[in-house]
């Protein structure tokens, strides 16, 4: 069968195989540090996720953030070991633990946002809403594409 779409496959590669989302890692971190945060991008979403719904365990962070459970473990320990998050142990059930923002991390907050917003800013300059929305929708249906296949 012939394919019916027509296509920059080094840009469509280039999109799924994660260089985009490399890149724009690298100015994040870049960014961090500039302003003496030193937060890699995969703590900054954790993070971003404890400030909206803080206490959660790491199966939840995990299915958040699309990380397997040894990498949540490994990132979760280096925030402890940096004092951003600590793991309380849940009361409903002693097997399961809770991550919590220390104030160092939810310190961090206002801070973060403004940097994370600027770069994305930059990210995204000379891209109109539309396309935006549009690039948005195609990506929402990949994702979704995708998530389907694998049940």
């Amino acid at each position: 069968m012939k394919c019916q779409y027509t296509f920059d496959m080094h840009l469509v590669f280039a999109m799924m195989n994660g260089r985009v989302s490399a890149v724009l890692n690298r100015s994040l971190y870049r960014n961090f540090r500039a302003n003496s945060i030193d937060i890699s991008p995969e703590q900054w979403t954790v993070l971003l996720y404890l400030w909206e719904k803080d206490g959660v365990t790491q199966q939840e962070l995990c299915n958040a953030t699309y990380k397997d459970k040894p990498s949540m473990t490994r990132l979760i320990n280096n925030m402890e070991h940096r004092n951003l998050v600590r793991r309380d142990s849940n009361k409903k059930d002693r097997r399961v633990n809770l991550i919590h923002l220390t104030e160092l991390g939810k310190g961090l907050e206002v801070r973060m946002r403004i940097i994370t917003s600027r770069t994305l800013k930059e990210a995204l300059k000379n891209i109109s809403t539309e396309d935006l929305n549009t690039c948005q929708m195609v990506l929402r249906q990949v994702f979704d594409n995708c998530m389907e296949e694998s049940k």
